[in-house]
């Protein structure tokens, strides 16, 4: 997986790219917390729940579904978002399943339950450049540097870098339009 910090960078930079007036700031931050909210399903270690089970690290919280039932949720709560009831479940949806998009690009683990209920079966992206994260890992050792490092490279320059061209490009348009 990729650090958990590293999986809110992509709903802040798409957040950043479409502007404050279709993302506002509530929205931004709960499509934040939806894209590291996956990886609470680590708390199946601790309930002896095993890596490759349904409910596993990886499994059904990386899937579509999940991602559908944060959307729903986010719809229920589009109000307090202050947000329309599909911006909010759209972007709800975006920003949860960036997580296991991310995940299956990585170069460990068993891959991801993408398809839950579904199916059962763990899948990886055809192209994996990312370093997985081990769990637990100390960010200040040779390994942990190498990791972000590698989510710099793969993920937060490139997510900055669209964040940048959606500001600048609205910053382009007329006034009038900026203002819809």
């Amino acid at each position: 997986m990729p650090t958990v910090m590293t999986h809110a960078v992509v709903p802040l930079a798409l957040g950043w790219a479409l502007g404050s007036r279709v993302i506002d700031r509530r929205l931004l931050v709960a499509g934040a917390l939806a894209a590291i909210l996956p990886d609470a399903d680590v708390v199946a270690f601790k309930l002896g729940i095993a890596y490759a089970d349904d409910f596993g690290h990886r499994g059904a919280s990386h899937s579509f579904a999940f991602a559908m039932l944060i959307a729903a949720l986010g719809a229920l709560a589009a109000r307090w978002l202050r947000a329309p009831p599909w911006t909010a479940a759209v972007w709800l949806f975006v920003c949860t399943v960036s997580h296991p998009l991310l995940d299956a690009l990585t170069d460990g683990g068993l891959g991801v339950a993408l398809y839950w209920p579904w199916s059962d079966q763990r899948i990886f992206a055809p192209w994996r450049p990312i370093e997985v994260s081990p769990i637990g890992a100390r960010f200040f050792s040779a390994r942990g540097l190498e990791v972000l490092w590698s989510e710099a490279r793969w993920i937060a320059v490139p997510a900055l870098a669209v964040g940048l061209l959606g500001a600048t490009m609205r910053q382009w348009l007329p006034r009038s339009e900026r203002a819809q």
